[in-house]
């Protein structure tokens, strides 16, 4: 194992990296993929922790079970929001522990219950299409369609009554909006959770065909869910259905209105639109891009360093997608790539059981939106649509001015 000055524990950066606006990448990003691999850094809390910046360390942090999701729940942890999840939550389990809750929530993201929905799916999409045609030739495209198709979509498979979901929508917006002080992030938490706690009572009495009514009878008939693990299952689906969903819709149609050679392409072939999809779940900034920190259980070798037991390592999904050694032409986004093994979605154990929703959604809004609007374009320069500023967790368009 190589002394590198990397264990030599050089001073941290400040984390997230600020030099970066809408699709670009911040450069500290290659400058560590061609360095060392892995940076020191410091987020807004917790002690400062590794960034790992190479697609092949990034897969190892995500796969190998010495790096313990569960240990990286201290105060101390390496984050970019003030509150941790509770620790019997599926994002903060590690397996075997993990495994339970998982293949509970995996029966309904399965292929055929995924591919079952899409003629819900279809309709929400049709239906916000509608709307936007009958207010005129102009709108926004994220206030307007991206959020309110995935809102739709995720409050329905969890069974949240229509006339309540837009307070789910508020709750997570404070939660990871940089607009807010942490105190009122944990307020809208604690009330997130609160509200989907007293939803999972009221699925108990009034039992449905929705995610909460299966997770009930689960925990009623064997035993097999905890009060909190059904809330904090609940609270996943929710975050990533919704706001992590609606983000990359918002940015994926930011991409194709802001470049006109590939919004023809995809308008001269349709059938490109599976294919385009991953490749802008690939090369679009979701935000910083890491996914939750790992702390080392024990002294672990990653990419030529040691990481020390203790010390947490915060993989960078998306510093992975435009590793040159993985992806030729990194930082070009082509429809056309057919090697395209992005991680978009994680990897090993905590890989995003509900990929291929999020898939169904994208491929669904976009082909539907280009062949009923063929006039699609954005309605200001594409350097005048606002955005969410760069120390925001995710980023994406704050709206997206569009006419047709």
């Amino acid at each position: 194992m190589s002394e590198c000055p990397m264990n030599k524990r050089p001073d941290p950066l400040a984390y997230p990296f600020q030099d970066s606006e809408r699709l670009e990448v911040d450069p500290a990003y290659a400058r560590l993929r061609a360095g060392e691999g892995l940076g020191r850094v410091r987020p807004p809390f917790g002690d400062p922790g590794w960034l790992a910046a190479r697609h092949e360390d990034v897969r190892a942090v995500l796969a190998d079970t010495r790096f313990s999701r569960a240990r990286a729940l201290g105060d101390d942890a390496p984050r970019l929001v003030p509150f941790l999840p509770p620790p019997d939550t599926i994002m903060a389990m590690d397996p075997p522990e993990h495994n339970r809750l998982r293949k509970m929530l995996a029966q309904a993201f399965t292929m055929r219950r995924v591919e079952k929905l899409r003629p819900r799916v279809q309709h929400i999409v049709d239906e916000q299409i509608d709307a936007l045609e009958k207010a005129g030739n102009e709108g926004d495209l994220m206030r307007s369609f991206a959020v309110p198709v995935s809102l739709t979509v995720i409050t329905e498979l969890l069974g949240v009554p229509y006339e309540e979901r837009d307070r789910f929508g508020g709750w997570v917006g404070v939660i990871f909006s940089p607009d807010h002080p942490p105190e009122a992030a944990m307020k809208a938490n604690e009330d997130l959770m609160g509200y989907l706690a007293g939803l999972v009572a009221r699925r108990r009495e009034q039992p449905g065909e929705d995610l909460l009514s299966v997770l009930v009878e689960a925990r009623d008939a064997g035993d097999r869910l905890t009060e909190s693990e059904m809330v904090g299952l609940a609270a996943a689906v929710l975050i990533a259905g919704f706001d992590v969903t609606s983000n990359n819709l918002g940015n994926q149609l930011y991409a194709l209105l802001s470049s006109p050679s590939h919004l023809r392409q995809l308008r001269d072939d349709p059938a490109l639109v599976p294919q385009a999809v991953e490749e802008m779940l690939r090369y679009i900034r979701p935000g910083t891009g890491e996914s939750i920190p790992r702390v080392a259980a024990e002294d672990v070798e990653l990419g030529g360093a040691l990481i020390k037991a203790g010390e947490a390592v915060l993989p960078s999904l998306m510093s992975a997608n435009r590793d040159a050694a993985v992806f030729e032409n990194p930082d070009t986004m082509d429809f056309t790539r057919t090697h395209n093994p992005h991680l978009a979605f994680g990897h090993g154990p905590h890989h995003c059981v509900g990929a291929q929703l999020a898939r169904l959604e994208l491929q669904l809004a976009i082909e539907t939106l280009l062949r009923r609007l063929p006039g699609l374009r954005l309605a200001v320069p594409a350097d005048e649509v606002p955005w969410l500023p760069p120390q925001a967790v995710w980023s994406a368009p704050v709206n997206l001015p569009a006419t047709w």
